[in-house]
Parts: C-alpha cells; sequence; structure tokens
C-alpha cells in the first residue's frame, strides 16, 4: 500500500456546509478531498494542489508541497479555516 504521506499538522477546511470542519490529514486524503467533495469554486490553484498531491504521493514532491498546495486551493474557493478560528469541540 502506498504511503499517505501525512501532513505535519492538519489543514482544517469547511466543506459542505458553514461549521462542517473537516480535518485533512495527509496528502491522500487532501488529494481525494480536492477530487471529490471540493466546492464547484475551483481555479488554477485547486489544479496545482491536485497535480501536486498527486506527484507528492509518487514521490516526486515533499508532503510540505502537497500541504502549502492544498492551503492556497482552499483560500481560493474560500474553505481554509485560520488557526485562530478553530474550535476544539468542532473537529472530526
Amino acid at each position: 500500500m502506498m504511503d499517505s504521506k501525512p501532513f505535519e499538522k492538519p489543514v482544517v477546511v469547511e466543506l459542505g456546509h458553514v461549521g462542517k470542519y473537516r480535518q485533512i490529514r495527509s496528502t491522500r486524503e487532501a488529494a481525494e478531498c480536492l477530487m471529490t467533495v471540493w466546492p464547484l469554486n475551483r481555479g488554477p490553484r485547486h489544479r496545482d494542489a491536485v497535480d501536486t498531491c498527486l506527484k507528492v504521493l509518487e514521490g516526486y514532491r515533499s508532503t510540505a508541497d502537497a500541504r502549502r498546495a492544498l492551503i492556497e486551493a482552499a483560500k481560493e474557493s474560500e474553505v481554509l479555516v485560520p488557526d485562530d478560528r478553530l474550535p476544539d469541540d468542532r473537529l472530526h
């Protein structure tokens, strides 16, 4: 089984509806998220992030690159939850 390339620190996004937070903990999870449940307001950063995640899973890029690309895509689609907005009891 391929290594899922875990992130040093999860990236939290708000997908589906307001207040529904999701922690993305690895490159594999990021790729799945980007390709399936990501909102429709996607732009070039979304494509970059998918591409980067796949390259990381294939061993060509670093996990930090995938995490950075995911954050950029999340900002672009306005789903990134900044650290200061994280309620401890809402994470799952």
